[in-house]
Formats: structure tokens, C-alpha cells, sequence
């Protein structure tokens, strides 16, 4: 009886073993409790932390605002704003006006009995003898819809915009770009006005007097001297050369001859 006693205490003894084993089981990881009663993987408050705090990365949860995986993103600049398309210019429909030979011959004349007359018509024949005041320089492909008398200065630097890369001398005086848009402010002509007659003459005015006009009507200059000025100025003319002061360049060359010119404006000079 005694044994069976014996055994029956060894054996609740060995179950109450079993029993606080299996409640509380511990095992020690660089000096901490895991997997004690009080939670799973928390660490007793003797236990040492894994990480110190001053070298601890930043945990996938954030602990405060701007650690973490999941902390939120600094605030994004502004998109950069694309650039906006540039309609190029379009080039003009070809021309439809047609010049007739009674509208040239009124060009084929002096418009006037002064020396200023007589020396614009002798340049109007060396530069747009065909087509006098609606000239356009022969080698632009894409002309003007209307002619030069009926376009305001606006159209014309219109069309000069929109065809690029090709000649663009226009009128009776063959202005080009850049010479008639300061001949243009010069004078001070709105650019709302029409390329007429009267408004080339007067823009080409300045060009005379650029070449030494009052100079040259008062005798304090020499007339070939005027004259080579004059061909500076106009590709058409000859100089004392008897070529044009722009020979051979992009096709120029003198449409008279210097003593024909010279003859002319000896009749200028004679009055």
C-alpha cells in the first residue's frame, strides 16, 4: 500500500512538472524571455533590446512621421508644363493675279518731269521694268495672292514670313526684308497702309538720300560718284565697272549698261 502510495505521489509530482513546464516554457536568446505566459515574442522587462536607439533603422510601421516604409511621401513638385505646339507659317496659294500690258506700260514711263522722277525711272527700268510697282523678285516660287499695290505692309511682311527660304524682293524700288521694314519706320508709314505707288516713292526716297541725293542735286557731289552709290543700293544698276556691285551674287547682275546709265543721268543733272 505504502508503494502504491509512493508511486501515485511520483507520479502527480511528474505531471505537476510536466504541467508548469508547458505553461511557462522559456528559452534564452541573447539574454531574453520568449514565449513566457505573459505574450508571444515579448520580451521581459529585464530583457535587453535587440537594437540600440541610435542605431535602429526604420521599422516597415512608422513611429513617427517621416519613418517607415509606409510613412507618407514628400509632397511632389508641380508637373513640368509641356511645351505648347508652334503652328509654322503656311505657305500662301500661288498667285492669281495676272498683269496686263496696259497696266505695264503706264511703268514703262516717267511718272514725273523732276530729276527725282527721272532718277526713280531710270531704277525701276534697271530693277522691275516689266512690272514696275507689282514686281515680285523672279525666283520666289510662292508669290503674293494680290498684287504689291493692293496688299497693305502688313500682308507683305505676312507673306514674307510664311515662305521662308526664298527671294523676296518686292515692288517697283525690289525692296527687300530688311530695307523696307526700316525705310518702313523711317518714314514712320502705318503698316495698315497699301504698297501704292505713292508709298514706294516715298519709302524710296530715303534710299536717295542714303546715296548722297541733296549731295549730288547741290554739286557738292560728283555724278559717278552718285552713281556708283546709287549702285550699291540697287543690284540692277552698274557701277563704274560697268557690272553690277553685286555681280554673281545669288544671280545679280547689272540689267544696263554704265554708259546707257550714265547718259541718263547726265540728262538729270542738265536739268
Amino acid at each position: 500500500m505504502t508503494f502504491i502510495y509512493r508511486a501515485l505521489g511520483a507520479h502527480i509530482l511528474l505531471f505537476v512538472a510536466l504541467g508548469s513546464a508547458i505553461a511557462e516554457p522559456s528559452t534564452m536568446i541573447g539574454g531574453s524571455l520568449f514565449f513566457q505566459n505573459r505574450g508571444v515574442l515579448a520580451p521581459t522587462g529585464s530583457a535587453q533590446p535587440l537594437f540600440l536607439a541610435s542605431t535602429q533603422s526604420p521599422s516597415l510601421v512608422p513611429t513617427n512621421a517621416n519613418l517607415g516604409f509606409f510613412a507618407p511621401l514628400p509632397p511632389r513638385p508641380d508637373p513640368v508644363a509641356k511645351p505648347t505646339k508652334v503652328n509654322l507659317p503656311v505657305a500662301l496659294p500661288k498667285q492669281t493675279h495676272v498683269m496686263t500690258a496696259a497696266m505695264r506700260a503706264s511703268y514703262l514711263r516717267p511718272s514725273g518731269t523732276t530729276s527725282v522722277a527721272q532718277i526713280r525711272h531710270i531704277i525701276g527700268q534697271a530693277e522691275s521694268h516689266r512690272d514696275g510697282y507689282d514686281a515680285v523678285q523672279h525666283g520666289a516660287k510662292v508669290r503674293p495672292q494680290k498684287r504689291p499695290t493692293q496688299m497693305t505692309i502688313d500682308e507683305i511682311y505676312a507673306w514674307i514670313d510664311a515662305t521662308p527660304g526664298q527671294p523676296h524682293a518686292i515692288g517697283r524700288y525690289q525692296f527687300i526684308p530688311k530695307t523696307l521694314k526700316r525705310v518702313v519706320a523711317q518714314v514712320g508709314v502705318p503698316t495698315s497702309t497699301l504698297f501704292t505707288p505713292n508709298v514706294q516713292d516715298t519709302l524710296s526716297d530715303v534710299l536717295l538720300a542714303d546715296a548722297g541725293l541733296v549731295e549730288f542735286q547741290t554739286g557738292r557731289m560728283k555724278r559717278h560718284d552718285f552713281m556708283n552709290n546709287l549702285a550699291k543700293i540697287w543690284a540692277g544698276l552698274p557701277n563704274s565697272s560697268g557690272k553690277s556691285h553685286y555681280h554673281g551674287i545669288a544671280g545679280n547682275k547689272a540689267s544696263l549698261t554704265w554708259k546707257a546709265f550714265d547718259a541718263q543721268m547726265q540728262k538729270v543733272q542738265s536739268g
